[in-house]
């Protein structure tokens, strides 16, 4: 029996984009456990369409950051290929119900799978670049990554990182941190953790582990000394 051919234009409308082969998006929407896939998935896509998209998302920060240092660019770059931020990408596509799924991944909620999700939209991006080459996949790349390019979802760097780099700068020795008090049983530990910089003032931080409490005392630290404003980092 032949299998009934879903209708994509919805999506196409969210990709703003037309496919001259339009079984490059079936492929690229079918799991591996759909029924009658012949062993075609879109794996190899996303294999393609991981790769594509580190380029595309390299070359846009390139041209948008032109003073940006290659650090920055990487902390850049790696914030938004990574699982979550695709997966944004794929549900603001709203592919879930348009994914070819076997029917126990459809009855156990796998169309909101991130990882599923993630795959999905590396598989498309790959499926347009090989439609119509890398422009195209570009162009599908900067509009779907637009706003977290502007507005990254989480800080490029995180607070330890930033003090020791402040404390170098400035010749001073590196950040020492000190638990000041552990409070909670064994299995739900509690940490007080204080950060000291020669000449500056001591700063507490809480958190349930002492890495976490470790971050947010180093945090704190930045925000009083007005490195970091608190409006921007002042959330764990």
């Amino acid at each position: 029996m032949a299998r009934r051919k879903i209708n994509h234009d919805e999506l196409l409308k969210k990709l703003e984009y037309q496919f001259q082969k339009p079984e490059l998006l079936d492929e690229a929407l079918t799991h591996v456990s759909a029924p009658r896939s012949s062993g075609k998935s879109y794996q190899r896509l996303e294999f393609l369409g991981d790769r594509v998209l580190g380029l595309a998302i390299s070359e846009i920060l390139y041209a948008t950051f032109p003073k940006a240092p290659e650090g920055e660019l990487s902390r850049r770059l790696a914030e938004l290929v990574r699982r979550e931020s695709c997966a944004e990408v794929a549900i603001a596509w709203d592919v879930g119900p348009f994914l070819r799924l076997g029917a126990g991944e459809a009855h156990s909620g796998e169309r909101r799978n991130q990882t599923i999700l993630a795959d999905v939209c590396e598989a498309i991006i790959g499926a347009v670049f090989l439609d119509s080459g890398y422009e195209a996949a570009r162009d599908l790349v900067e509009r779907a990554f637009k706003a977290m390019i502007e507005a990254p979802r989480r800080p490029l760097r995180d607070p330890k990182s930033v003090l020791q780099e402040w404390a170098q700068g400035r010749g001073l020795p590196p950040p020492v941190y000190t638990i000041a008090e552990q409070t909670g049983p064994d299995h739900a530990p509690k940490f007080r953790v204080m950060v000291k910089v020669k000449g500056k003032e001591t700063e507490f931080g809480l958190g349930a582990s002492k890495r976490v409490a470790e971050q947010a005392a180093a945090r704190s630290l930045l925000i009083r000394e007005r490195i970091w404003r608190e409006e921007e980092h002042g959330t764990v």
